[in-house]
């Protein structure tokens, strides 16, 4: 992707009330990130989502020096940016409406799109007991082949950083905050460890400071680029089990390690297993016989492979891309019986699986 047109996507999430939602309907029914600031309000009021004010604030939006100061800053700093059109935007995470337009990074996409995920999150104030356990399951996943993902806050995200580089484990930090504002501080050491194996990865600009609100934005991005999600200790509500809802909502796989009932650092977890919404964890074992994973023996999942159960309608769509070679949506509308919003919904979502690409002037072609 070229510098213009990742200035566009990042000016695009600059844009007030364009959440990543509504983003990927207009990048959907433009054909592309530029294409969205040439619309007139007749044409941004076709598109779902958008109303008066919406479109009002995009057609305002004519300043894009921030965005350019942006990515050049985060050039200046080796800081790269992946966004959800490109290959290697993580694919676990593609495919929810909700992924970050653009995600900023250090280290190596790599080990979130070749190697199983786990993250392991939990309470700020620890036990010995929640660090102890989370060090033996470490220790237990690293015959698995996998990447650990945390959130770089105090306590169980902190220890499972730092164990899963004293164990040669790749990791991650989801943080919510910008890249010059590491949060905590005291952790600035460990985050440039992690880079050299794993990584760091945000989705909000450089200067972003640690905002409570922040959190449960991070957390969504933890919970999607995981195959599973581990809760170690928690209290009854907290970040955590915002994770782990968030989580089963994605279908994700959701483990806590039970304690005892009187803890108030383990209810949250105990309550997970008590309603049902998180499987018992004692060892790593547990989890590869619920993941159904096997030592030494990684199936190496690509994107293309993934999510490939097409509903009736989005196979009428591909069918029409593939006779056409590439057609406009407005030609899709006139070929197939269904409206434009609800084409605009599917050619989206067909983008996230990687079966088909957006071109300029609102067309499609296939993969």
């Amino acid at each position: 992707m070229t510098d213009q047109e990742l200035i566009y996507q990042i000016a695009l999430t600059q844009v007030p009330k364009v959440g990543p939602t509504l983003a990927k309907n207009l990048i959907a029914y433009a054909g592309g990130v530029e294409q969205i600031f040439l619309l007139d309000k007749r044409e941004l009021l076709k598109v779902p989502m958008i109303g008066d004010g919406i479109a009002n604030q995009i057609l305002s939006f004519k300043d894009f020096t921030k965005a350019e100061k942006e990515l050049a800053r985060s050039k200046k700093k080796d800081i790269k940016c992946v966004t959800f059109l490109e290959d290697h935007y993580p694919y676990r995470l593609k495919h929810f409406e909700d992924a970050p337009l653009v995600l900023f990074y250090k280290g190596n996409l790599d080990f979130l799109n070749t190697s199983r995920t786990v993250a392991i999150v939990g309470t700020r104030k620890p036990t010995e007991y929640g660090k102890n356990m989370v060090a033996k399951i470490i220790d237990g996943l690293k015959a698995l082949d996998v990447t650990i993902i945390s959130g770089l806050a105090y306590g169980i995200d902190t220890f499972a950083h730092r164990k899963s580089v004293e164990s040669e484990i790749p990791t991650f930090g989801i943080m919510g905050n910008g890249f010059n504002n590491i949060y905590p501080a005291a952790n600035k050491n460990l985050a440039a460890k992690m880079v050299k194996h794993g990584g760091l990865m945000t989705e909000f600009p450089m200067d972003m400071i640690p905002n409570r609100e922040n959190f449960p934005m991070r957390n969504r991005i933890i919970a999607g680029l995981s195959d599973a999600v581990i809760v170690a200790e928690s209290k009854a509500t907290g970040g955590s089990i915002i994770t782990a809802d968030i989580a089963n909502d994605y279908n994700k796989d959701v483990f806590a390690i039970p304690g005892r009932v009187h803890d108030e650092t383990s209810e949250g977890c105990n309550n997970l297993i008590k309603q049902n919404r998180a499987h018992l964890l004692q060892s790593a074992k547990d989890i590869a016989y619920i993941m159904r994973w096997e030592e030494n023996k990684i199936p190496r999942t690509t994107q293309t492979q993934l999510f490939l159960e097409l509903s009736d309608d989005e196979r009428k769509i591909i069918e029409a891309i593939k006779n056409n070679n590439d057609i406009s949506i407005d030609q899709l509308t006139a070929t197939i019986d269904m409206n434009l919003s609800m084409i605009a919904s599917h050619t989206l979502n067909l983008e996230f699986k990687g079966l088909i690409r957006s071109l300029p002037g609102k067309r499609f072609t296939l993969v």
